[in-house]
């Protein structure tokens, strides 16, 4: 893959990340689990990080200390075992992609 579909991958990894922020950003996790737009909103972009980082080279993602499997395990999970999601853990997910956020914007930053 050549590096603008490279960089563009890695540009939907934040959109997608900006835009869970933005649907949770002032919930509770009651306010969550009633949110059924909400929920299938944040599933969807969850389902874009896992699907970008899938199509990013190893090359790019190894210079990069993180679990790369988790969210690319959770987008076939969705995918593939949505009948077994927990939206209680959708919802803690969604509060730990600050760290994801940092490494993308420094792969951006560094690699395009």
């Amino acid at each position: 893959m050549n590096n603008s579909n490279q960089k563009i991958r890695i540009a939907h990894i934040k959109e997608a990340i900006l835009l869970i922020n933005s649907f949770v950003q002032d919930q509770t996790e009651a306010d969550f689990l009633a949110d059924i737009k909400g929920q299938n909103a944040v599933l969807y972009q969850f389902l874009i990080i896992g699907e970008a980082i899938r199509n990013v080279e190893n090359s790019i993602l190894d210079k990069y200390p993180y679990p790369w499997h988790i969210p690319k395990s959770f987008r076939n999970f969705i995918a593939h075992e949505y009948h077994k999601i927990k939206l209680e853990s959708v919802f803690r997910a969604t509060k730990d992609l600050n760290t994801l956020l940092k490494i993308v914007e420094k792969i951006l930053k560094n690699e395009f």
